[in-house]
């Protein structure tokens, strides 16, 4: 709690102006808003810009949450007491959640280098743990190579490819960075300025829904390994677990497909979600598991200039905007939501199988989002009790099922099928499936 003596950082939500303001005008708009001298404002950050753009005919601004510093704060705390725009500013800054001894009895590992490999890691090290890094698939560069052989020639790395090597599937993806999930410790201001060090973009620490791209993607990761391994971390490519050591019910370690055996018992499991056969291991080795609901679907393209004019009106391809999104939801009559998710604009459908004989799409956008059509997924939520019943390990044969299928339809050569919009939404089956390039695949 802060102390009598302590400065106060102040907060204003919900401050509205043009979308072509000049640079001076918000520093204008926060001294009226609170009714002050310039002098009297010492200093100010924008934490957040957005827009709202579901009221058609009206005028288009942007709206501002600003934290700042200025003269007597106290008395300004207590002059707009009753206003709740105008409140103190939450901490935000990251809490370490402990610190390694002098002496290091073991390390940690971590399997997996994707994102939640690369912030655990980079966390452990921070804390001084100099954890180990298992990462079956290759560095980044490397592996770049790699995924452009699936797309540019059909030729698949079942160990490195969009889902497996530095940086993981996020690698290979818009970068999107944001979600719905609540973060009342502000853990996420944490991630955007661990990315903000590596080379994102400072805006991400402002937009309303902020955006990387694949491009900037490959360098950050390469960034955030180097961090690691200056603090003492060491991530080691081409180190597939197989296998888990352990006494009783205890883990003590782990077994790598040379045969190789590295003991903790601290080890973090960052598998993501395309790692099956690590998933069956550790089934047949009695770890716990349940099934858990999740959704499938495709992936649907539009121009993007079309998705700019529904939802943005006369302010399409204005260059303060960029590409406009969107977000739809469904809600069946027998229980079931259908819904975009990852919608990616100006971007491209590109393959993300990691698997021989099956395919899979998935999207992403460069930074500047300016290619020329959208794509999102569209998804229908499904359950393990109506739709995949049989253990917890049932829905992944789903998939694998689905995915063997769409290998087959597409030509069995890691090119996806595709069908137009109108087709499928009239049930029609085309004459012959209409078989993109798997860079560019469409729904």
């Amino acid at each position: 709690m802060a102390g009598i003596l302590d400065p106060v950082m102040l907060r204003i939500t919900e401050l509205k102006l043009p979308l072509d303001h000049p640079d001076e005008a918000l520093r204008e708009a926060i001294v009226q808003r609170l009714g002050i001298s310039d002098d009297q404002l010492l200093d100010f950050t924008l934490f957040k810009r957005s827009y709202d753009a579901r009221k058609k005919n009206t005028e288009l601004l942007f709206i501002y949450t600003i934290d700042l510093t200025a003269s007597d704060e106290a008395a300004l705390l207590h002059k707009f007491a009753d206003d709740h725009n105008i409140t103190p500013a939450p901490d935000v800054s990251y809490k370490p959640v402990g610190q390694a001894p002098a002496e290091l009895a073991e390390r940690p590992i971590v399997v997996g280098f994707g994102p939640c490999g690369i912030f655990a890691g980079l966390l452990l090290a921070q804390m001084g743990f100099k954890p180990i890094i298992l990462e079956r698939g290759k560095e980044v560069r490397q592996r770049t190579k790699d995924t452009w052989g699936l797309w540019r020639k059909s030729v698949l790395n079942p160990e490195s490819n969009v889902q497996f090597g530095e940086g993981g599937a996020g690698t290979f993806s818009d970068g999107k960075l944001y979600s719905q999930i609540k973060d009342p410790k502000h853990h996420g201001r944490k991630v955007l300025h661990e990315f903000v060090k590596a080379g994102a973009p400072d805006e991400i620490l402002y937009v309303n829904k902020p955006h990387i791209g694949t491009f900037r993607l490959t360098g950050m990761v390469e960034n955030m390994r180097q961090q690691i391994e200056a603090m003492g971390g060491e991530v080691r490519f081409e180190q597939k677990v197989t296998d888990l050591i352990s006494e009783g019910e205890q883990l003590t370690g782990v077994v790598l497909e040379s045969g190789e055996q590295l003991q903790s018992r601290h080890v973090v499991l960052a598998l993501g979600h395309s790692a099956r056969d690590t998933f069956r291991m550790l089934h047949a080795r009695g770890v716990f598991m349940e099934a858990k609901p999740f959704s499938i679907g495709f992936r649907i393209e539009h121009p993007q200039t079309l998705i700019d004019q529904a939802r943005l009106g006369k302010y399409a391809g204005h260059p303060k905007l960029g590409a406009a999104d969107y977000k739809l939801v469904y809600h069946a009559k027998n229980g079931r939501s259908v819904y975009s998710f990852c919608m990616c604009p100006g971007g491209t459908v590109v393959a993300a199988t990691s698997e021989p004989g099956r395919v899979v799409t998935n999207g992403m956008s460069q930074y500047s989002r300016n290619e020329r059509n959208a794509n999102s997924g569209i998804v229908v939520g499904i359950t393990p009790e109506q739709d995949y019943p049989g253990g917890p390990l049932a829905g992944i044969e789903l998939q694998e099922r689905l995915e063997s299928l769409a290998y087959e339809l597409g030509g069995s050569n890691y090119q996806a099928p595709a069908q137009l919009v109108g087709d499928f939404v009239a049930g029609r089956r085309p004459a012959h499936w209409a078989v993109s390039n798997p860079h560019t695949s469409r729904a």
